[in-house]
């Protein structure tokens, strides 16, 4: 049987290895891949409390509703991160977060 810890842990390691991800790498895709992992931890997570938050002897779902919302909002994300990242390699030719932090000159 799949408990809510099974899926805290699933969701903790998966927030915990694109933190490091955020932390570690130096090219502004895989910094940006990382966050999204981030965000699809939050999402398992709050699926699996709604899952198993129980109301009058059935799952309460209204948590779901906002997870369809973080994924609206991360699909916006996505389009316009996206484009950022490709307008910063048309001008500096390269994706590293060095070229970004010299955008003075």
């Amino acid at each position: 049987m799949i408990t809510l810890n099974h899926y805290l842990i699933v969701s903790g390691a998966l927030f915990a290895l694109g933190l490091a991800g955020v932390v570690a790498r130096r090219n502004i895709i895989i910094i940006y891949m990382c966050l999204e992992m981030m965000l699809s931890a939050a999402n398992l997570t709050l699926v699996a409390f709604s899952r198993f938050h129980m109301v009058e002897g059935l799952p309460d779902y209204s948590a779901q509703a906002l997870v369809f919302f973080t994924i609206t909002v991360a699909a916006a994300e996505v389009a316009v991160g996206l484009a950022i990242i490709v307008a910063l390699f048309r001008s500096k030719q390269s994706v590293e977060v060095e070229a970004v932090s010299k955008l003075q000159g």
